[in-house]
């Protein structure tokens, strides 16, 4: 619907695509790698019939945005994010981040959450608070994991797209249930359309440790996990990041995949939905 100037590289502007519809309280989505914002359309659906104002928008380097050279960090990220906050002017606003978006809401909350422009946090299968396995972060993952990410991302970085989204719809449990392979079709032509520099740098970013933001949020929370997610298993993530914000509440879907904004799609909106009521 519209684009927004974040920044420049060299004699090109950095525009992020958004969508703004709706009314009411606004309700930002931001997505998951290796998508777009248009991965939200069951949420953005629910959200809008139930009379919220619903911004999605595409992260650089994916979807309809562009896709410079750098800025695939948090800082860059949550910055093109409160961005685009500030240039719609929004007041009272939820931010729902999906996986790799949750980072974006953390640092968000980081550095931005004296604007007091965002009043509520979701964190959806995220990847906050800490990936990295260090001697203060024992849950953490070994860096030498997401190394071999990128090694299969630049060998063939399709190949690896195939494997990955069947690990994110567990679609050996879900398979005709509540995943097709017309949906993993669909989200793999979307993967293999970003852009590859962003679908490669994102990766070190996901090492980022996002304890020191979350102990900035005192908003209301909700955190939804699935507990059967094989990218971001709950007790590393979604578990930890409730522990961490007093008072967040806890939603786990029983069977959840990573991507059970599709697959749990109902049950997820459900609990979105009463949370913000």
């Amino acid at each position: 619907m519209a684009r927004l100037k974040v920044g420049k590289e060299n004699n090109t502007d950095i525009e992020i695509y958004y969508e703004d519809r709706g009314t009411g309280k606004p309700v930002v989505l931001i997505h998951g790698w290796p998508l777009n914002g248009a991965s939200w359309e069951r949420q953005a659906a629910a959200l809008l019939a139930a009379g919220y104002r619903v911004i999605t928008y595409d992260r650089r380097g994916f979807g309809r945005s562009s896709a410079p050279g750098n800025g695939y960090n948090y800082d860059t990220l949550a910055g093109d994010t409160s961005k685009l906050i500030e240039a719609l002017d929004l007041h009272d606003a939820t931010l729902v981040g999906f996986s790799m978006g949750g980072g974006e809401v953390a640092r968000y909350f980081g550095k931005y959450a004296e604007s007091g422009r965002v009043t509520k946090a979701v964190f959806m299968s995220s990847i906050a608070p800490a990936l990295r396995h260090s001697g203060d972060n024992p849950e953490g993952i070994d860096p030498k994991v997401f190394e071999g990410i990128k090694q299969h991302i630049e060998a063939d970085r399709f190949v690896f797209l195939e494997t990955f989204l069947k690990n994110f719809y567990n679609y050996k449990l879900l398979f005709n249930t509540h995943i097709s392979d017309a949906a993993i079709h669909a989200s793999f032509n979307v993967a293999a359309a970003s852009n590859y520099l962003a679908m490669l740098n994102c990766v070190d970013a996901w090492l980022e440790d996002f304890r020191g933001d979350i102990a900035q949020i005192h908003v209301p929370t909700l955190v939804i996990h699935g507990d059967s997610d094989h990218i971001l298993p709950i007790e590393a993530t979604g578990k930890r990041t409730a522990a961490l914000i007093p008072g967040a509440q806890l939603h786990i879907v029983q069977g959840g995949p990573h991507g059970l904004n599709w697959t749990h799609a109902t049950e997820v909106n459900k609990a979105l939905l009463a949370f913000l009521e």
